[in-house]
């Protein structure tokens, strides 16, 4: 297995006021959610240095075109994305869980029912673009 990817199906230890559920809408796409559910998306794991990663995630965030980080704290991310066409908005949350070893993702539509997977294939190549970051930064 992968070990950016590890199933997380209990949200213990995670400080909820950071990444809202997912509604019922089919827009949204989160770590937290349970894991058969249809919202589920595994967490990225970080390395024994997760601040190096925590830092490596904000700028693979600030290099993707659409994405613009808003707000960045000690553990927590919140970035949007702006569709080019349409002009649409998604946010992009990380939450790193210093005692489960985890970085939370939650990335959802602000309008509309269903997003046809458009968030959980950004979440995807956020993922791909920060594996290829860290594999750099070790060569």
């Amino acid at each position: 297995m992968d070990m950016s990817v590890k199933k997380f199906t209990q949200a213990k230890n995670v400080n909820a006021q950071y990444l809202a559920p997912c509604s019922k809408k089919k827009n949204c796409v989160s770590s937290l959610a349970d894991s058969s559910s249809d919202h589920y998306i595994d967490a990225f794991v970080f390395s024994e240095n997760p601040q190096s990663d925590f830092l490596a995630l904000q700028s693979v965030l600030s290099s993707m075109p659409g994405i613009g980080v808003i707000t960045v704290q000690q553990n927590y991310i919140h970035a949007k994305f702006k569709s080019r066409w349409f002009g649409f908005v998604d946010d992009l949350e990380f939450y790193w869980d210093e005692n489960d070893e985890l970085c939370h993702v939650r990335s959802a539509s602000r309008l509309g029912y269903y997003d046809f997977g458009v968030n959980r294939k950004r979440v995807e190549r956020i993922r791909a673009e920060f594996i290829k970051s860290k594999k750099t930064a070790d060569d």
